[in-house]
């Protein structure tokens, strides 16, 4: 793999002064360098976020910057390094662990349910653990199927972790500032297929808040549900719409946990119809909880069932065929198609 240029690194010290083009991967670089130099509490660890930089260079120049002590290599123990986690996060520290890749995490899945997100609970408030859990998750980056998995449900469903996923560069820098800040564990579920797309944006910035969705498009005619990758396609299949005379809204719910019912149901009732968009299988998944919520809330403002578009229910694909697994702008439009048009 070769080693991308992080725009952003050699600027870490001081605010942009103007809005520049700045990819994912420099903003979440820029988040983390920013934080450290704020609060010497916080500390990066994980396999190779050393010299390295990490395997998409999310961490480069932090060790060079900060020293060893605040910026380690681990063992390639994804159970262990979470473990490590936790008791930092019990002794005063504010770790950030990476994760290489979204499967990679689940050997330290039961460090996650049985003490990361139950830790307050089993000490009755009295144990908080500031701690960030960064996964690259998703697919379209033409990666096998450990590579390139979509687990946000299993954490959205763990009570006791904040879970959040941007699909901008600016919510990348402000949501993961934001992370580091609470004071208990985030999961941070960062788009590798967004990594390289670049926005112009003024850094240091601040966005809404961990638990606020955002409408990224206005529209009439129906709501599309979005989050984390699928945001721009949703954005992408929105502009074809428009060329067919349809007005779709965007709604980037940026935070699944928590969840901003508010916003996401406001917008479907201004439209009377809703898509939920998401990479991972349907079946029991964040797609189907949104649906739910939104059968719920908005019932009689529906002119037609609420509709999924998302991965399909088998394990990920080989690389030649995860163009026909992906949510897609043909697969979100037919889908828009199939609801029902008439006047309520």
């Amino acid at each position: 793999m070769s080693t991308p240029t992080l725009a952003v690194a050699d600027a870490v010290a001081g605010p942009a002064a103007a809005a520049e083009r700045v990819t994912m991967a420099g903003a979440l670089n820029r988040a983390l360098a920013d934080a450290m130099a704020e609060d010497p509490s916080v500390v990066v660890l994980g396999e190779d976020v050393g010299p390295l930089g990490g395997v998409f260079r999310i961490t480069d120049g932090l060790q060079a910057r900060f020293g060893e002590e605040r910026c380690f290599d681990t063992p390639l123990a994804e159970s262990g390094i979470i473990g490590m986690a936790v008791g930092m996060a019990m002794n005063g520290f504010r770790p950030v662990a990476e994760m290489q890749f979204d499967a990679f995490a689940l050997p330290a899945f039961e460090q996650v349910v049985g003490h990361v997100a139950k830790m307050r609970n089993r000490t009755r408030g009295r144990l908080n653990l500031p701690m960030v859990i960064r996964i690259p998750y998703a697919g379209g980056i033409g990666g096998v199927e450990h590579h390139s998995d979509s687990s946000e449900s299993y954490y959205a469903h763990t009570a006791g972790l904040t879970v959040v996923a941007p699909a901008t560069v600016a919510d990348a820098y402000s949501l993961l500032r934001e992370a580091v800040e609470l004071p208990d564990p985030v999961v941070f579920l960062e788009p590798k297929r967004l990594y390289w797309a670049k926005e112009p944006v003024a850094l240091p910035a601040r966005t809404e808040p961990v638990g606020r969705a955002v409408v990224r498009r206005a529209g009439t005619d129906a709501t599309l549900v979005a989050y984390g990758p699928s945001v721009p396609v949703a954005l992408e299949a929105a502009e074809a719409a428009a060329a067919e005379g349809r007005s779709l809204e965007v709604v980037d719910v940026r935070s699944l946990v928590p969840f901003d019912e508010a916003t996401v149901a406001a917008s479907v009732r201004r439209t009377g119809r809703a898509v939920v968009i998401a990479e991972s299988s349907g079946f029991a998944s964040v797609a189907s909880e949104i649906a739910a919520r939104i059968g719920e809330q908005c019932f009689h403002a529906l002119h037609a069932p609420v509709r999924r578009v998302t991965g399909f229910d088998i394990p990920y694909p080989p690389p030649k065929l995860e163009r026909h697994h992906l949510p897609g702008v043909d697969r979100i439009l037919d889908t828009v198609d199939e609801l029902q048009w008439e006047s309520a």
